[in-house]
């Protein structure tokens, strides 16, 4: 019997097994290719899993390996720098879930640090892969990324079409990379949803997302419960303050080191001997 492969992955929410985009692609992945997968939710982890013998793409042919390629290779040009900047950049989204969200899940003092940290990584990264200041503008780049990520979405719903999977009635690799892809702007509740509001005018997308979460992670589509989303919402909002009040307390302590005089190190002191050996008047005993 096959010794289970293991996964450490952050948690999930909103109805999604994991928030990362590449663990919902291993996740997927081992679903569709019956691999055994054991799954450790923990905190601060990015470590990439390892596995090997378990193939979901046995039946296709080289054609359809090469457009898998092709397809995987679109999305992450296309669709990850906006995926990037709607959780980690667009800072209602970031303020409002994304930084209370992973800050919960990270031990104090961390938590006050790594969310800002890893903000600052992707907006590099998507300046990096796309072009900045002095070529563009900060603005120029967001709406760029915006167009190529519905591009990409259209691209994705025409190949898909009626079909239940992209090469078919089986899933394989290509499936477990969208639904990695779409599955967390699909579903987590933002402040500004752009790229969500375009993904829910392509039914065949939504409908994708769906019959993996409920077929292969027995998951409910809807994700919480009004109630229990009233109930969510509130207890983000707290976290959310809690989270900001803590930071604004940081920044302040900075600030005021900062402005603080600096002051020379002072010497040590030395005590000085009258003569015959003894301590002369408490005056004169300590000398700079």
């Amino acid at each position: 019997m096959a010794v289970p492969m293991e996964l450490s992955c952050w948690g999930g929410d909103w109805g999604l097994p994991s928030l990362h985009p590449e663990s919902l692609t291993v996740m997927a992945y081992a679903k569709f290719s019956g691999a055994p997968l054991t799954v450790n939710t923990i905190n601060n982890s990015w470590r990439p899993p390892k596995g090997t013998k378990y193939n979901a793409d046995y039946e296709l042919s080289a054609k359809q390996g090469a457009d898998t390629l092709a397809y995987i290779a679109l999305l992450e040009e296309k669709l990850l720098p906006a995926l990037l900047h709607t959780f980690w950049v667009e800072a209602e989204n970031y303020c409002s879930v994304t930084k209370p969200w992973f800050a919960s899940r990270i031990a104090f003092p961390l938590s006050l640090y790594l969310p800002g940290k890893m903000s600052r990584e992707a907006l590099n990264r998507i300046l990096l892969t796309r072009g900045g200041p002095p070529h563009y503008s900060v603005t120029e780049v967001e709406a760029q990324i915006y167009r190529d990520a519905k591009e990409c979405l259209n691209l994705l719903s025409k190949r898909l079409g009626t079909s239940q999977f992209f090469f078919g009635d089986t899933p394989t690799t290509l499936d477990a990379f969208v639904f990695g892809f779409l599955a967390p702007i699909y579903k987590v509740c933002f402040p500004r949803v752009q790229l969500q509001e375009h993904l829910k005018q392509l039914p065949n997308l939504c409908r994708f997302c769906d019959d993996i979460l409920t077929c292969y992670f027995r998951l409910t589509v809807s994700g919480c419960s009004p109630s229990g989303q009233d109930t969510a919402d509130a207890n983000l909002q707290k976290l959310t303050q809690l989270v900001n009040k803590e930071s604004n307390l940081i920044e302040k302590m900075d600030d005021n080191l900062r402005k603080s005089p600096q002051h020379p190190p002072r010497k040590l002191t030395t005590l000085k001997l009258a003569a015959g050996g003894e301590a002369g008047s408490p005056l004169n005993r300590l000398s700079p």
